[in-house]
């Protein structure tokens, strides 16, 4: 009988949302199917690369092949399953290891992961494809703020959020030119580079997807309403901080308008694996706000919800992914 392929669920990672990304992990790894693979939950940090198994680290990776020995025996991986939010998972320097080793990976690859990661280079390449979203400006770490020009441009409130970041980590709400640089300070402990984003209001609405050689998986809309002011990381992660519908209520040509426009920014940016994309609504039109090339896998994310909602289970998709790639 041949063996199963050793999957390694790649979560931790050198931002703020290390401990999210375990969360996503543990999920994930719950959900691989054992008839068909074998999980390994690897968990990175810096310069320490570990097999972890119930909380306790049990072997070491080799970072010269991404292997590691256990009772004498050496295993390899066949495919790696990214889930770190943030650098190095989510920014394309992962990517280029596992393609300097050959291994299959389940997100999108270098370019594309850095790209998506740069909020500000991303937003200008896809405002030259006609993508609706906020004007914006861009101010790199301790460069001088000059309020009136940027309230000028940009009008009150505004949005500040790092430029490579996570998860709704650093962002703050404007309301007052004299909230500005606390907000750009804060910005910058997360990124080199803070964005300064104009208010759209409307409804905050998000849509994942995934296409494989095979088939195209557009999943639901989920409508998100936060009890907090926006969407920040305590209003995505706190039990009961925000009320999420999918599928979103949505008239069906607008639901159909938010899955197309999905689709055609993940063929844009030449996406792969499972990403979902942000939106806010405002007089029928969506406003572009970011892509998530490894969206938050935890059994409350957003993912897992529009997976449930489309009658599919992550351990079937999980398969579907890792299969398309083996």
């Amino acid at each position: 009988m041949n063996r199963k392929p050793n999957i390694a669920i790649v979560a931790g990672g050198d931002s703020s949302e290390f401990e999210i990304s375990v969360k996503s992990a543990d999920n994930i790894f719950d959900a691989i199917d054992r008839d068909k693979f074998t999980p390994w939950l690897v968990i990175i940090k810096g310069p320490d690369w570990n097999i972890v198994r119930d909380n306790e680290t049990i072997a070491e990776i080799d970072k010269s092949d991404f292997s590691f020995t256990l009772a004498g025996k050496k295993t390899s991986f066949d495919y790696a399953y990214i889930t770190i939010h943030g650098t190095p998972g989510e920014d394309g320097i992962l990517q280029g290891y596992f393609e300097l080793l050959r291994i299959p990976y389940s997100t999108c690859n270098v370019h594309s992961s850095a790209l998506t990661f740069n909020k500000w280079f991303c937003s200008n390449y896809l405002r030259g494809f006609g993508i609706k979203m906020a004007k914006a400006l861009i101010l790199n770490k301790n460069e001088k703020a000059d309020e009136d020009l940027i309230t000028g441009n940009l009008g009150l409130p505004l949005f500040v959020k790092p430029n490579a970041g996570g998860s709704s980590f650093g962002i703050t709400k404007v309301k007052d030119a004299g909230e500005l640089k606390p907000a750009l300070k804060k910005a910058w402990n997360e990124s080199k580079e803070a964005i300064i984003e104009e208010f759209i209001e409307g409804r905050e609405y998000t849509c994942g997807l995934v296409k494989l050689s095979n088939e195209n998986l557009i999943f639901p809309v989920t409508e998100v309403i936060p009890k907090n002011e926006f969407f920040d990381f305590e209003a995505k992660y706190t039990p009961g901080a925000t009320d999420e519908i999918t599928p979103a209520r949505l008239p069906g040509h607008l639901f159909e308008k938010c899955q197309q426009l999905s689709s055609k920014i993940y063929d844009l940016c030449q996406c792969s694996g499972i990403v979902r994309i942000d939106y806010i609504l405002k007089n029928e039109e969506f406003y572009f706000l970011e892509v998530n090339t490894t969206p938050g896998m935890t059994a409350t994310s957003f993912i897992p919800q529009q997976i449930k909602a489309m009658g599919l289970t992550l351990k079937q998709l999980l398969s579907k992914i890792i299969l398309n790639q083996l």
